[in-house]
C-alpha cells in the first residue's frame, strides 16, 4: 500500500520502534519501567512491517528498534530486512547483554549500527543499576565483538548513582574502541520517576518536532520520554493520519509554549538522529543534549570523549 501525502511543515524523519516491553535487566533508571515481566506488546510482525512501509512512504530516513531489549524479539531480523529493504537507515539500541548469531549475521548484512547505555568501569556497579548479575562481563564481551566485527557503535555512560565512576566507564569505552562516547543523567521518567507523574516540563521541548516513537500496542508518542502523551494508535489509523493530525499539532504547540521554544530551533545536533538517540547519549563533539542549554552555550566534548 502505498501512501500519498502533501509536503508537511514539520516531516517525518525519524521513528523509535520499541518492538517489545520485554528486558532482561530491571535497570533503576529505566525510563519505559521495562523488565523480566513486560511482553512484546499486540503489535503482530505484519503490523510493524506496515509501520515500516508507512515510514518510508513518508520519506523519514532512520529507525531505530528499541525496548525493552528489542534482541529478545523474535522476528526483529525479519523487521531489520524490511527497513533495510524500503531503504531506511537502522540502528538497535541494546543491553548487548546476549545477541543471537542469526542477529549478528543480520547486523552485518543489513549495515545496522549498534548503540548501548554502560554504567561503570566495575561489574558490581554496573550490575547495581542493571539489577542482573554479570550482565557487566557480557555487555562489554559483547561490545567488544561489535568492534572486532567492525561494527559501528556508540555508548552512553548514565547517571544513575551519586559517586557513580562514569569518568571511568566512559574511558574504558573510549579505549575499547567505541566509536563515539557520550554521557546523560536519568531522566525523570518511568521507573526513575520513583512513582511521580510525568510533566511536559520534563521533556527536552523538541518532542514530536520530525521524530515520533511507536510503542508495543501500536500507540504512537511524540517521543521515548513522552510516552504519557498519546498522539494515536497505528492499529487504528494510518501514521501519516496521525503525523498530520490536529492531535499532534496541539502537541507540538504545548509542548513548544510549555518550554518556550519555536519551531525553527532544534538541538545540536537534532536530538531525533540516531547519533543522539532515545534522548541521549550524544556525540562527542556536543556537550548537552537540552536545547534550551544547547543555545546559551557554544557545545561542549561529552564526558569521556577523545581529547
Amino acid at each position: 500500500m502505498t501512501i500519498t501525502t502533501e509536503a508537511p511543515a514539520n516531516p517525518l524523519g525519524f521513528a523509535w520502534l520499541e518492538v517489545t516491553g520485554k528486558c532482561q535487566e530491571l535497570c533503576v533508571g529505566c525510563y519505559a519501567d521495562s523488565g523480566p515481566q513486560g511482553t512484546h506488546g499486540t503489535m503482530t510482525v505484519e503490523d510493524w512491517v506496515f509501520v515500516i512501509d508507512q515510514l518510508a512512504d513518508m520519506g523519514a530516513a532512520d529507525v531505530q528498534f528499541i525496548g525493552g531489549e528489542p534482541t529478545l524479539y523474535p522476528q526483529l531480523e525479519e523487521l531489520i530486512k524490511h527497513a533495510h529493504g524500503a531503504g531506511l537507515r537502522i540502528e538497535v539500541f541494546s543491553n548487548l547483554v546476549h545477541v543471537r548469531k542469526s542477529l549478528w549475521d543480520a547486523f552485518q548484512e543489513y549495515g545496522v549500527k549498534l548503540a548501548t547505555s554502560y554504567y561503570s568501569d566495575t561489574p558490581a556497579e554496573h550490575d547495581a543499576v542493571t539489577q542482573l548479575k554479570g550482565s557487566h562481563k557480557k555487555t562489554r564481551a559483547n561490545i567488544q565483538k561489535a568492534i572486532d566485527l567492525g561494527m559501528p557503535i556508540r555508548g552512553g555512560v548514565i547517571t544513575v548513582n551519586q559517586g557513580q565512576r562514569v569518568i571511568q566507564a566512559a574511558k574504558d569505552l573510549t579505549e575499547l574502541g567505541v566509536d563515539h562516547v557520550g554521557g546523560d543523567k536519568t531522566r525523570a521518567f518511568g521507573r526513575a520517576a520513583q512513582g511521580a507523574a510525568p510533566k511536559i516540563a520534563d521533556l527536552c521541548g523538541h518532542c514530536a518536532l520530525g521524530q515520533c516513537a511507536i510503542g508495543p500496542d501500536g500507540s504512537v508518542w511524540p517521543c521515548v520520554l513522552g510516552r504519557f502523551i498519546t498522539l494515536g494508535n497505528v492499529r487504528e489509523q494510518t501514521l501519516a493520519d496521525i503525523w498530520n493530525s490536529q492531535r499532534k499539532t496541539d502537541v507540538r504547540a504545548a509542548i513548544a509554549a510549555e518550554h518556550g521554544l519555536t519551531p525553527v530551533q532544534s538541538c545540536t545536533p537534532p536530538q531525533f538522529l540516531p547519533s543522539c538517540g532515545p534522548c541521549g547519549p550524544c556525540v562527542p563533539s556536543v556537550g548537552v543534549c537540552d536545547p534550551q542549554e544547547a543555545a546559551a552555550r557554544p557545545a561542549a566534548t561529552t564526558i569521556g570523549a577523545p581529547q
